[in-house]
């Protein structure tokens, strides 16, 4: 009687909170050691399905055409598919060349592309899901910090293109709570009122609900908000920028 094959164990993928896992690669920029090369500044590490296809193609060139909005918070782009280097050349070659996407047109990627024709980036992080496809990576992005810790997870399926204004909102409000120790509410940009936190005891509660600082709305003991200009989010989070890369 033949017995049943086991199927492999999964590998636990990394958490929110979690140090992001490291490894060595070569990518189209040269070789990378993960995350200790990017000590200091956010990264938003992300995997696509497969070189050579359409909805790939639209996101590279939107992410190449913004890559200078994300340097301006501090923040890397990294790209991996389970493809090789020349394959990655060959790609970001013809996106240059051929390629026109609202308005965008000789697009050059500038970010690295990690060769992962072995998976195991790829299976360190669980961008692949076998339930889906056992070859390809599906649409993950992580947003990791200067300190290589792992603050956001996003997943996508392989038919559903991302949206590269929402990463960006992800790494402002990220920014903000880091410097200002606050939360942000639903769809917030900056200059919109930001969350303060929780009290942690009655008496704290009481306090908040009695008094009245400047810019805070209390609507319950659990629920205050407080001005925060667009002016003050953006000298903050650009300040900080500014002493990363002098360090």
């Amino acid at each position: 009687m033949s017995t049943p094959t086991e199927a492999p164990a999964a590998r636990a993928m990394p958490r929110i909170g979690d140090p992001a896992p490291t490894f060595t690669a070569v990518t189209t920029q040269g070789e990378i050691n993960f995350p200790a090369d990017y000590a200091g500044k956010w990264v938003i590490f992300f995997s696509h399905p497969a070189d050579f296809t359409p909805v790939c193609t639209t996101e590279f060139m939107t992410f190449a055409s913004m890559q200078q909005q994300f340097k301006a918070y501090n923040t890397e782009l990294l790209g991996l598919s389970v493809d090789g280097l020349y394959s990655h050349i060959a790609w970001l070659r013809a996106i240059k060349d051929k390629i026109t996407f609202r308005g965008l047109r000789a697009v050059d990627v500038a970010f690295p592309l990690i060769d992962d024709v072995g998976m195991a980036v790829a299976d360190k992080y669980g961008m692949i899901m076998p339930g889906k496809d056992s070859t390809k990576a599906v649409r993950a992005v992580f947003v990791i910090d200067p300190t290589g810790t792992i603050r956001a997870i996003i997943y996508y399926p392989l038919s559903l293109g991302r949206n590269f204004d929402e990463l960006l909102r992800v790494v402002k409000a990220l920014q903000t709570t880091d410097h200002f120790g606050v939360a942000t509410p639903a769809d917030w940009q900056p200059g919109e009122p930001v969350i303060l936190p929780t009290p942690g005891s009655s008496n704290d509660a009481q306090e908040r609900m009695d008094e009245s600082a400047d810019g805070v709305e209390c609507q319950d003991w659990f629920f205050c908000t407080k001005e925060l200009s667009a002016d003050e989010v953006e000298s903050a989070i650009h300040g900080a920028s500014s002493t990363a890369h002098k360090e």
